[in-house]
């Protein structure tokens, strides 16, 4: 095994709390129920990052998330006092992306120009659709109208860099649909769209209660009349559900796809550290309740055992494999600590079913390994403890 090189870290932030629950979300959010407990869950952010802090304190930041739930909910002074300790605390690289989730009601709008000001230089707005209809079968708490709005805030308070989250695969959505959808967002002039199909996750409300979906058929036409016009526009799909404008990638999600480190906060966040030559994760408790009596009784995590070379391999397979680019196998090797060539016979079968290209330094996809991208990682063996993309993103 390699001696592991320091890799990039970030930082994410959990705000757990939402206005209402959507039918097919299994993030680890919460419906809020009487007033937003601010104060202490700041606090208890603040304390969890000196807890951590205890881990390392040599790696800077290079990219804050502020995700949830809806961490819109906090105003700026609250999201400020965070920005403040990290940099008070010399935590931050020179030029940091700092990002913050944010839904389109009003009440949100209104404080992006507060955002901004205390340091806040990239906004993800959590659009999903523009039609009434789908937002209705959706369960949003805004409509187009809203939406449309909060793109023109975010261009009034002054942000250069923003995201759309749009979805696709609706009920009763077919490709004029959804291509109405991304035009709509074009129009809002972003910089970043993440377009990622509606899927049916375990323990949710439409795992109860399934709405009726488009066909595969559909979905396969929905997918490439998006991906085509979203190139059209300019946008690099750079990652199975990104694209990009000319260096506008998101640096925070690109540090996941190529297994850099990352330290998250809050209620169920999950952390990866490499520290000492091996690789630890853990996560927090997932209730905001449990969470903040954990971090009061300065609770350093526990890292556990360090992560065994063959869920090095995955997890790190799992991510960057999502990148359009694929990885260079010097990439492999930092990140994992495993040599590359022991790792190259496990490849064969997939090179020689057309699903993966591999040269004498870069491994990617092919188009059709992309579009097949769970079957092909199936193929390396997932670990039971390895946590899902999604798992990593909360």
């Amino acid at each position: 095994m390699n001696t592991l090189v320091p890799l990039p870290l970030t930082l994410y932030v959990h705000l757990p709390w939402c206005e209402r629950k959507c039918p097919y979300c299994d993030f680890n959010s919460h419906p809020l129920k009487g007033d937003l407990p601010a104060s202490a869950y700041i606090e208890g952010l603040l304390a969890d990052l000196d807890a951590v802090g205890k881990l390392q304190s040599e790696r800077r930041f290079g990219a804050v998330f502020f995700g949830g739930g809806t961490p819109s909910l906090f105003d700026g002074h609250q999201i400020a006092r965070i920005l403040d300790q990290l940099d008070k605390g010399g935590c931050l690289d020179t030029e940091p992306e700092i990002t913050i989730e944010a839904n389109p009601g009003s009440a949100e709008a209104g404080r992006f120009r507060d955002y901004r000001d205390c340091g806040v230089n990239r906004l993800s707005l959590g659009v999903q659709s523009f039609n009434n209809q789908s937002l209705d079968a959706l369960g949003r708490i805004h409509d187009g109208n809203d939406a449309r709005k909060a793109c023109r805030a975010i261009a009034d308070a002054g942000f250069e860099n923003f995201n759309i989250d749009l979805m696709h695969g609706l009920p009763g959505q077919n490709s004029a649909d959804a291509l109405a959808d991304l035009r709509e967002a074009l129009a809002g002039s972003p910089t970043h769209l993440s377009i990622y199909q509606l899927t049916i996750e375990p323990n949710t409300a439409f795992a109860a209660n399934p709405p009726s979906l488009p066909n595969e058929e559909v979905l396969w036409d929905i997918r490439c009349a998006v991906h085509d016009l979203a190139g059209a526009a300019g946008f690099e799909h750079y990652e199975v559900s990104a694209f990009a404008r000319p260096e506008r990638h998101c640096r925070h999600n690109l540090n996941y796809w190529e297994f850099g480190d990352y330290i998250g906060i809050g209620a169920g966040a999950h952390s990866k550290l490499s520290l000492d030559g091996v690789v630890y994760r853990w996560h927090r408790p997932r209730h905001p309740r449990e969470y903040l009596s954990t971090v009061a009784k300065d609770g350093i995590p526990e890292l556990g055992l360090p992560l065994t070379p063959e869920a090095l391999r995955f997890e790190f397979l799992l991510n960057a494999l999502r990148l359009k680019a694929g990885f260079d196998y010097r990439l492999f090797e930092q990140r994992t600590g495993l040599v590359w060539s022991e790792q190259e016979a496990l490849f064969e079968s997939a090179v020689d079913d057309g699903l993966l290209l591999v040269d004498n330094a870069r491994v990617r996809t092919t188009p059709l390994g992309w579009r097949f991208l769970d079957d092909l990682l199936q193929r390396f063996l997932s670990p039971p403890e390895a946590p899902s993309a999604r798992d990593m993103m909360i």
